[in-house]
């Protein structure tokens, strides 16, 4: 049978998708579920001085109008790790102090959602307002360093070398500071959690999450329930880029509602909401200097990153990490400082850090090789880092000299001019720009079970979550390729606590982590089916060498003499049992500190700029990236090509806005929020290397849910600037500021 690794399969999941048939956290059918929908704060900062709820309670259906004043007590909200991706600080009806605009301050229940609706729009709330403070640029002053960021507790500020002594070896300098506004994730699912009680302990949440695990455990700590006691469901979600990965306010409070009610509360968290409570990427400033000999070589290079974090909690967008270390540099300094706002808790969004960190710096990069007269791709060229230059390991593989080789050529690179403003098509300033794309490589511990039943189907069972990436598809894959068999034999279940344990969807390490564990347990099975097949004497595969025997199309066969075979199904029936299973741990390798593990890439994109109204579109992007084994060309594709698109967003039209003298966004929602639509897409081509890693993981497999946004933003902008000549870095790219630059 031909190897399915690889193969473009179709998504396994993709017609229960279509059809409607596949249920997202708000659709699942519990009886005797009622509605509850969020009272949140039109403030930013100050106090509730009073909650008049006596209309609402009066409307009709309405059961339970629940805020500070009547919400249960829950001790361990005074204690709240972070330390975990579940981990944010939240609020949930605990005092009157109010932290941020939208933050939940109460909640409906009743017996329609259009009741509930009507309830909480009845609460009448009176506040004590303090003055909002959400501006970056006036309050640099109050900045702090904070002890770690990064997903693996990177230092703040690092140096290497003499970074002024650097500078001023250099021929050709640059210094610019580069902006990224407020971004919110969007997913076109809304969060949303449906709560069932089963006595006063036991809890069943179906729970819009990214993490049912790490949903359980904090759920769990904070109602102080056993773990054992939470059961956490998500089998499908349609999105999340990082926001569905904490545990946000409205889950504990809807389980709050749900006892008190005694009924089971579903709540979705409407678009407006979305906006402040739910975690979204922070406003960042980047401050670059650079400084090159007239070769190209790059003598110092460095970045100072301010952005938000909230008054009460605190994350870093660790934008300068991609600073230290994809370039060859010996002189080299970042550092990280935080403000505090009054505003929620900013969060993972969808390559977090690098996405901003690699539009700065390759912006950055793009400006110095103009200073320099020089190609853009052969600078990068000359600084070409062989081994990680930050932690002084060699890499586990890079590919990213090819992916640059590879791109050009697919893109037509060599017919670039290189004076800004020196192509065009009609009216239409045609610019051309590039940049380099990076992501961490990420794994953590996973588990799971494969067992082969009486109908000779094989089951694969794993707690993990399917974002929308494609797990079911790539985990169907692996366990049909290692018995021979054809997909539509294998059953897959994921998004379940009661499944074996697998960590967060975030950080790209899904298909590493959870991947390796269907591969390690399809493997122990494989021995196992093997080991029977050998040692029974009414087999006709009894005494066979195990290194003989192979699997195809569902049965077992020598290979040497290929006429001595079983199918599955005789040897389960031979064995008497309902199924044959076996289970597998997963976990990192322990060469991890020996190697720097990173997927690489390399972005080129093409803009049109209309010469008269600054109306900019990008008209053709293609990416190349080395992103270890693609275990599916189809879904691994479909993320290249979004991680590009969300580039193309970033760069020229998402901005959450904020009226700074209240502390309010003024774009909370999907008409005035803008993303791009299918007419802003140009066709996209995505390609990879085929690069072999043996030191990641069991599969190879790096991830690639992030790393096609990375350098895809400072590709675009890049190429506004060699069309028009003028160099926009504040984010978003908008035709406005084409013409008054």
């Amino acid at each position: 049978m031909e190897n399915l690794i690889g193969a473009p399969l179709d998504r396994v999941d993709g017609r229960l998708k279509v059809t409607g048939a596949a249920p997202y956290a708000y659709e699942h059918q519990v009886p005797g579920a009622v509605y509850g929908v969020l009272v949140v704060s039109t403030i930013a900062n100050g106090r509730i001085t009073s909650i008049d709820a006596r209309a609402a309670e009066r409307s009709p259906g309405v059961l339970l109008v629940m805020t500070h004043l009547n919400s249960p007590k829950l001790p361990n909200l005074r204690d709240q790790n972070t330390s975990q991706p579940s981990g944010r600080i939240i609020q949930a009806l605990q005092d009157d102090v109010i932290y941020y605009s939208n933050q939940p301050i109460g909640v409906v229940v009743a017996e329609t959602f259009e009741q509930a609706c009507e309830g909480a729009h009845l609460v009448q709330v009176r506040y004590s307002a303090a003055k909002p403070r959400v501006d970056l640029e006036s309050r640099l002053s109050e900045a702090y360093v904070p002890k770690k960021i990064g997903g693996h507790g990177d230092e703040s500020v690092s140096n290497r070398g003499d970074v002024q002594a650097g500078m001023t070896a250099g021929d050709a300098h640059i210094a610019h500071v580069y902006l990224n506004p407020f971004e919110v994730h969007n997913p076109m699912e809304p969060h949303a959690t449906i709560a069932v009680w089963d006595g006063p302990d036991r809890l069943t949440l179906y729970d819009a999450t990214q993490g049912v695990f790490s949903d359980r455990r904090r759920v769990a700590h904070l109602l102080s329930l056993d773990p054992n006691n939470v059961r956490v469901v998500s089998p499908y979600l349609g999105g999340g880029f990082g926001s569905k990965g904490p545990v946000w306010s409205h889950v504990i409070i809807t389980a709050l509602a749900a006892k008190q009610v005694k009924r089971p509360v579903k709540l979705a968290v409407a678009r407006p909401q979305m906006f402040g409570m739910l975690g979204f990427r922070s406003e960042t400033r980047q401050a670059i200097g650079a400084a090159a000999k007239r070769d190209g070589t790059i003598t110092a290079l460095r970045n100072d990153v301010v952005c938000h974090t909230s008054t009460f909690d605190e994350f870093v967008e660790s934008a300068g990490l991609p600073t230290r270390m994809l370039y060859q540099t010996a002189n080299n300094s970042t550092s990280h400082k935080l403000v505090e706002s009054t505003i929620g808790t900013p969060s993972y969004t969808r390559a977090p850090g690098e996405a901003p960190g690699t539009y700065a710096l390759e912006a950055a990069l793009d400006e110095l090789a103009y200073e320099l007269k020089m190609d853009p791709v052969e600078l990068r060229l000359k600084n070409y880092a062989e081994t990680d230059p930050e932690k002084n390991r060699p890499w586990s593989s890079k590919s990213l000299r090819e992916c640059y080789r590879m791109g050009a050529e697919r893109f037509g690179w060599s017919k670039r001019s290189l004076e800004p403003r020196s192509m065009r098509d009609g009216n239409a300033l045609v610019g051309w720009g590039m940049a380099s794309a990076v992501y961490p490589t990420n794994r953590s511990p996973a588990n799971a079970t494969v067992q082969l039943h009486t109908d000779g189907t094989f089951h694969v069972d794993a707690g993990s979550q399917d974002l929308g990436t494609g797990t079911y598809t790539i985990m169907t894959q692996i366990t049909a390729n290692t018995f021979g068999v054809e997909p539509r034999s294998v059953k897959t279940r994921i998004g379940d606590t009661i499944l074996p344990e697998t960590p967060v969807s975030g950080g790209s390490q899904t298909a590493a982590s959870v991947g390796s564990a269907v591969l390690l347990a399809s493997q122990a099975l494989q021995e196992k089916l093997i080991q029977m097949a050998v040692s029974e004497a009414q087999s006709p595969l009894s005494g066979v060498s195990a290194q003989d025997v192979a699997f195809e199309n569902g049965r077992l066969y020598s290979r040497t003499t290929p006429s001595k075979a079983e199918s599955f199904r005789d040897l389960i029936a031979r064995s008497g049992q309902p199924f044959i299973e076996a289970k597998a741990k997963a976990e990192p390798a322990g060469d991890r500190d020996q190697y720097s593990m990173y997927a690489f890439g390399a972005q080129f994109a093409e803009v049109r700029v209309d010469a008269d109204l600054g109306q900019i579109r990008v008209s053709r992007m293609v990416g190349c990236f080395g992103a270890g084994k693609i275990l599916n060309a189809k879904t691994a594709r479909s993320q290249f090509i979004g991680g590009m698109v969300w580039g193309i967003s970033m760069a020229l039209y998402e901005e959450a806005a904020t009226d700074k003298r209240l502390g309010r966004w003024v774009n909370n929602n999907l008409a005035e929020y803008h993303v791009p639509t299918n007419a802003d897409v140009p066709n996209i081509e995505a390609y990879w290397v085929d690069e072999k890693d043996n030191h990641i993981n069991p599969l190879g497999a790096k991830g690639v849910g992030e790393i096609g946004i990375t350098g895809a933003a400072a590709a675009v902008a890049n190429a506004v600037f060699h069309a028009t000549g003028k160099r926009v870095r504040d984010l978003p790219i908008t035709l406005d500021k084409v013409l008054a630059v």
